[in-house]
């Protein structure tokens, strides 16, 4: 069957399998997704967007055969079209309507892998999962023998899909355990399979935790290294600063270990290596006790925000900004430990839930009627959805337009009004958030200056892209996001420096609330048209990059060439690309997107 996955759906549902393995009897140690047959793939429940081929019955009379193939038919027009429309396609692009008709009924064995938001997908033969290392080892050396690519793919959170690949992929969710913990030295030892969340659980017992959390829990540690994922707090470096050593697997050299100790060059670059110099096995984390955080939230201003700004940052482990467009409204998350923070006292907010929802609740039902539009049998009862699921809903209705979105936005600013308040719990409790659904991304991240002495251009990035929102009228949701890091040693972060500088992080945001298909390809066209202006107009001037989980390949050859020579511009893509010639001559951890942002000199 054409099987339809969702990476960040079905991995937990493999780790389900992998715990309760040992009730089945496989004599392959490497589970493939390359057959039909395979253990995982036999359960429908895992793939509800799966369907058989076309097949002859000779006992079916003859309407039943046309009516099942009008049916087959109809479904892959559709599957056919809504691949079509979702598709990121550049603003002025000439493309032609996907042919997948012609070739219908899909091979059983042919599966489709998307990200978690929907916006990348793959059809592949090859998707494999092994539950060793020494299985690890031994396929690694037999696809670079075949020259067979295997890209190594995490969870599949990235909004750019930086680990999927056509030819064939490596998934190491069964390679998910915690292997050792030193409770005296704070580390811990894992396979690169594990998720975060997984993780957390399992080393609280011994009063440990992991230094930041990115806003999601369902990342492979070995995904959220690579990319170069990060927190929020200007003390704080990227993820990849944790790591202490990292078993890697490389097609080349075998398996080698790399530290500060051995081989600290490649040791640094592989930290944030994409994938494309072997595939992490295992990673030694420098954890922290576990600890509780109260969080702050509350609204400010942009005048207010530069008179504390300093301060915010000083003072404070974990900060953001959370900006809404077309409002004045800047909602302030800080977070602290319990140990440092004195609860003002009787403290008491001043509205309830429901009141904090109201004005979003008032704008639902008003925006209903305006578009009339009627509520469904399963229609479900508005008082009973969450802010999140509020917006999605409002967004859904006239995703593109932007007086519509103004409404939305300051509807969302009035309900951030009501909604001061502290909250306590355990870090990883405390640092996650609420990101909301399906959605297309872009993070930039550039220097602003250093804890002792911001330079105040993070600010002024914010102000004008403000600005550039409400001249263009781009319906632009909220929150633009504004998180701070300190510097990384790994000379393929974002945040790379020498210096004790630190970096801000900024992230714009177009939901995609609704399936129907042309909506999601009018927000995606409004989304790179977005992007597009904030990249021609900001990233330059304030020396920004986008982070590698997000970054998007231009369709536009002249686009790309300037692209590559940005990169050049920031990192080491020379000495990148000779240690993935020296670990992957044969480029199998390779994809599209890698070899398009650092070609090869042969390629160039």
């Amino acid at each position: 069957m054409h099987r339809v996955t969702n990476l960040r759906r079905f991995i937990p549902s493999l780790l389900h399998h992998h715990h309760h393995r040992h009730l089945h009897q496989n004599t392959n140690p490497i589970k493939s997704l390359t057959s039909a047959n395979s253990t995982i793939l036999q359960n429908p429940a895992l793939h509800p967007r799966s369907f058989s081929s076309l097949s002859s019955d000779p006992t079916a009379s003859t309407t039943a055969e046309i009516r099942k193939y009008i049916g087959y038919s109809l479904l892959l027009l559709g599957c056919g079209v809504g691949t079509y429309y979702s598709f990121p396609f550049p603003e002025n692009a000439k493309h032609k309507k996907a042919q997948l008709f012609k070739y219908a009924p899909l091979p059983e064995d042919l599966h489709t892998i998307s990200n978690w938001s929907g916006t990348h997908e793959v059809h592949t033969r090859n998707f494999i999962q092994p539950e060793s290392v020494s299985d690890l080892e031994k396929l690694v050396q037999e696809a670079h023998q075949k020259s067979q690519k295997i890209r190594p793919v995490g969870s599949g959170l990235s909004p750019n899909g930086v680990g999927l690949s056509r030819a064939g992929m490596v998934n190491l969710g069964l390679l998910d355990k915690v292997l050792e913990v030193d409770k005296e030295k704070k580390t811990v030892r894992v396979e690169a399979g594990i998720r975060v969340q997984q993780l957390v659980d399992q080393i609280k017992e011994y009063g440990l935790t992991l230094q930041n959390f990115a806003s999601i829990r369902e990342q492979q540690i070995g995904g959220i290294l690579q990319v170069g994922a990060h927190g929020t707090g200007a003390r704080l470096p990227p993820i990849d600063e944790q790591v202490i050593s990292v078993k890697l697997v490389t097609p080349a050299k075998g398996t080698i270990e790399l530290s500060k100790e051995k081989d600290p060059e490649l040791f640094y670059l592989a930290r944030v290596g994409l994938g494309g110099l072997g595939v992490v096995a295992e990673v030694t984390l420098q954890c922290v006790d576990r600890q509780e955080l109260v969080e702050h939230t509350y609204i400010s201003n942009m005048d207010e925000i530069k008179k504390n700004h300093k301060k915010l940052l000083s003072e404070n482990k974990h900060v953001k900004y959370l900006y809404i467009p077309y409002t004045e409204t800047v909602v302030v998350v800080t977070c602290n430990p319990v140990s440092r923070w004195s609860r003002p006292k009787n403290f008491k907010p001043k509205y309830t839930k429901d009141e904090a929802l109201q004005h979003v609740r008032e704008l639902y039902r008003n925006s209903l009627e305006k578009y009339r539009v009627s509520p469904t049998e399963n229609y479900p009862d508005i008082n009973e959805l969450s802010f999140t699921e509020l917006r999605d809903k409002l967004l859904a209705i006239d995703p593109a337009n932007a007086e519509h979105i103004i409404e939305v936005n300051q509807a969302e600013a009035e309900f951030w009004k009501k909604s001061e308040g502290y909250r306590v719990g355990w870090s990883d409790e405390i640092l996650g958030f609420d990101c909301g659904g399906q959605q297309w991304v872009s993070e930039t991240c550039f220097p602003a200056g250093t804890l002792a002495k911001p330079n105040m251009k993070d600010l002024e990035y914010i102000e004008k892209l403000k600005q550039l929102i409400e001249k263009e009228g781009i319906p632009a949701p909220a929150p633009i996001e504004q998180r701070w890091t300190a510097r990384s040693k790994s000379p393929m972060s974002p945040a790379s420096s020498l210096d004790d500088d630190i970096f801000s992080w900024v992230g714009i945001i177009m939901y995609l609330p609704t399936s129907d298909p042309r909506q999601r390809k009018e927000i995606t066209d409004e989304f790179f048209h977005y992007r597009f202006l904030t990249q021609s107009r900001l990233w330059d001037l304030y020396s920004a990059y986008e982070h590698w989980a997000k970054i998007e390949i231009p369709k536009n050859k002249e686009e790309l060439v300037d692209l590559q020579a940005r990169l050049k511009k920031r990192f080491p893509v020379d000495s990148y690309n000779k240690a993935r010639k020296e670990l992957d001559p044969n480029r199998i951890l390779s994809n599209n997107m890698l070899e398009k942002l650092f070609p090869l000199s042969e390629d160039v």
